[in-house]
């Protein structure tokens, strides 16, 4: 399933590209994630939980950057994982873009997610849904540690991104969800012509 989200970073995009090549730096702020090991240069062993309701999915695997371009400012990350009870795999590309904006940087990234086992039963719109509110929640905490590193603070003393888990990430996806079903029912009908 392909994700792609953005949003705004008050930060020059030179500040926001050296902290996306600071793995350890990214991982402290992907809610869920641990960084457990560094297997190679641009190549890490790790965890991520997640937890909705009473599902939790704790995958462990490995990611790698398998491309960084610095004159087009995008990074690419292959990671693959395997639910530690044996309930399922999960699989991800992702390709991150920098690019100036008015108030700083844009951050647009893309995500080719694939699920299997007990992951996949949930829908493609609520993984979706939960995808985007983790996002959101990265680039706050990502935020946090760049106006750190900015003010010249040590940014691993300020605080990373929460767990991904709670009744707030479900009420929020579910928020999501309910506000599609109603852009549907009662937004204008717009006939198509032939």
């Amino acid at each position: 399933m392909l994700i792609k989200q953005q949003f705004e970073v008050p930060q020059p995009i030179d500040s926001v590209w050296k902290f996306f090549g600071d793995i350890p730096q990214v991982a402290s702020c992907l809610p869920g994630a641990d960084l457990t090991t560094v297997i190679a240069e641009d190549h890490y062993g790790g965890t991520v939980l997640i937890r909705l309701g009473p599902v939790k999915l704790e995958f462990g695997g490995e990611a790698k950057i398998s491309q960084r371009n610095e004159s087009t400012k995008t990074i690419t990350v292959d990671a693959s994982g395997a639910d530690k009870k044996g309930r399922g795999q999960a699989a991800l590309g992702l390709n991150a873009h920098l690019s100036p904006a008015p108030t700083g940087t844009k951050v647009d990234i893309s995500m080719d997610l694939q699920l299997s086992g007990a992951a996949a039963q949930y829908g493609r719109g609520l993984i979706a849904d939960v995808t985007s509110v983790l996002l959101g929640q990265f680039a706050d905490a990502m935020q946090v540690r760049l106006d750190a590193i900015a003010k010249g603070l040590d940014p691993s003393k300020v605080g990373g991104a929460r767990s991904a888990s709670g009744l707030s990430i479900g009420l929020r996806a579910a928020g999501m969800a309910l506000t599609r079903v109603f852009k549907r029912f009662f937004a204008p009908y717009q006939p198509t012509s032939n």
